[in-house]
């Protein structure tokens, strides 16, 4: 028996699959277990070590550090978001005077590593004169690298296209950029929508670079907490804690990511712009020709030679 993509595994496929499974749990748990026991063992679990947590200025510290990281990675978000539109769109067009110098700044925005851009901006801007505060060096920095990767994301989810969907846009007497907004960036988007949250949760994490800048943001207030002689050190408790909130904060964007893509799924609009399966492309686009008042398809091409 078969499936489309793959053999269904038989009797012995079964077996062998169960007991590389298991094995594959239990050299997991041994890890895992290893990892506990040198932990205690060098006295990472000693109760001097984590009564820092009792008092509640590190908490307080913690949350100011948790403010400051979201304040960053909010405004990172919405304008690496921005960027990466615009960045894409100018890829995407057909005049190469835009489609190049576009393509060498996306280029070099997504070679120079973030913590580069953050130091020549925190540090190198004063030689010339001009200084700027460690909050926008953190910002700007994120927007360039993100945003120069999610353009090429929705590039690569535009021209992953049909070339019906476009065609037919022409055909019913759209625009170029009529046949970009409503037919091709919707469509791309929900197609990459895994590859932009994972792109968000990276600049969410790399808000951590801007302690090497002086920028006060959470992984700074971790490093202040571990480094409390009076408690014992305690770098692997504070270590702890501050990963798992930057793991709830990722989980928690994962999920409102998923939520806004099940939603979009199921809206009208996006059931307007999707021909669905097995449906027609000219069908999805006429509807949206008629709505904008263009006309109705007649068979004939209208757009330009392609």
């Amino acid at each position: 028996m078969s499936s489309v993509l793959y053999d269904v595994p038989g009797p012995r496929a079964r077996v062998r699959n169960l007991v590389l499974g298991a094995i594959t749990v239990l050299v997991v748990a041994a890890i895992f277990g290893v990892v506990v026991w040198r932990l205690a063992a060098t006295g990472q679990f000693d109760a001097q070590k984590w009564s820092i947590f009792t008092y509640t200025r590190p908490w307080l510290l913690l949350l100011e550090g948790l403010g400051a990281t979201l304040a960053a990675f909010v405004v990172a978000a919405i304008g690496a978001l921005i960027l990466g539109f615009v960045l894409a769109v100018g890829r995407l067009s057909d005049h190469a005077w835009v489609r190049v110098p576009v393509g060498w700044i996306t280029e070099i925005l997504r070679a120079i590593p973030v913590l580069i851009f953050m130091m020549l901006l925190y540090y190198g801007l004063p030689v010339l004169g001009v200084r700027m505060d460690p909050y926008w060096a953190v910002v700007i920095a994120l927007i360039a690298y993100n945003g120069s990767v999610l353009a090429e994301a929705i590039r690569a989810g535009v021209e992953s296209l049909p070339r019906g969907q476009k065609e037919a846009g022409y055909a019913v007497g759209l625009r170029k950029n009529e046949v970009m907004r409503l037919i091709l960036l919707p469509q791309a988007v929900r197609a990459m929508m895994p590859v932009i949250i994972s792109q968000l949760v990276v600049a969410l994490k790399d808000t951590a670079l801007g302690f090497i800048i002086t920028y006060p943001e959470l992984l700074h207030y971790i490093q202040l907490l571990g480094g409390q002689v009076p408690f014992g050190t305690p770098l692997v408790p504070t270590a702890i804690v501050g990963g798992s909130i930057y793991v709830a904060l990722c989980l928690l964007l994962s999920y409102v990511a998923y939520r806004v893509e099940k939603r979009t799924r199921r809206s009208p609009k996006a059931a307007r712009l999707d021909p669905g399966d097995g449906g027609d492309v000219t069908t999805a686009t006429e509807r949206i020709a008629v709505q904008r008042g263009v006309g109705k398809f007649d068979g004939t091409y209208q757009g330009p030679q392609l």
